[in-house]
């Protein structure tokens, strides 16, 4: 998905409400990815002790969740890779930082018929946000896969440590928050940069 233009405006919803610098896409491409919490401790003027720290973490998630439509939508050729491995028999989830409300909601609103399983921030509930591999382990429960039956695949640091964490292998993808050298950087033993490529990496690991 690519939600980068939402997370923005209610970042910038935020830091205007509470008298924060205004930031642009790019700006807000390199903040994101763990967490909201993290988020605006990168945002605000301060971090955590910014006086409107806490404000930013009520407001934040009100405001996403009643815009989290307006200009978010899936990435050329997801829909259609959903389709095919769901045809051939994988089972597919979506791990993620985000709060779990607006990652349950969001995957209802797109991808209802592929994804059965979508977990977002969870930590009150002893559920722990990447790059523990805890999201990980609970999807894996509730899709009843083992370890061995199972591929990463993600966009960023976060992920490529979330998916050796979890002992599973990762696939990175470049058309989200991070380039292709920075992943390589970062570890990345696969990299692609397309959702045809993808689907033809994840078919050859099981074959």
């Amino acid at each position: 998905m690519d939600t980068l233009d939402d997370l923005t405006a209610s970042v910038n919803y935020c830091m205007e409400k509470y008298g924060g610098p205004v930031y642009d896409r790019e700006d807000v491409r390199r903040k994101v990815g763990n967490g909201i919490y993290v988020l605006m401790e990168r945002a605000l003027p301060g971090g955590r002790k910014n006086p409107h720290y806490a404000d930013c973490i009520r407001d934040f998630p009100i405001h996403y969740q009643k815009h989290m439509l307006d200009h978010t939508g899936p990435f050329p050729g997801i829909p259609e890779m959903l389709d095919t491995l769901k045809n051939k028999g994988y089972k597919l989830a979506i791990v993620s930082n985000k709060f779990d409300a607006a990652v349950k909601g969001l995957n209802r609103q797109f991808f209802a018929d592929t994804i059965e399983v979508a977990i977002g921030e969870a930590e009150a509930r002893g559920i722990r946000k990447k790059p523990a591999p805890d999201t990980v382990f609970e999807a894996m429960k509730e899709l009843g896969a083992e370890p061995e039956e199972c591929i990463y695949v993600g966009d960023s640091e976060v992920d490529i440590e979330t998916a050796a964490n979890a002992g599973i292998p990762c696939i990175s993808v470049t058309w989200g928050f991070k380039s292709a050298e920075f992943l390589r950087r970062q570890g990345a033993d696969h990299i692609v940069s397309s959702a045809e490529e993808l689907t033809m990496c994840i078919l050859r690991t099981f074959s």
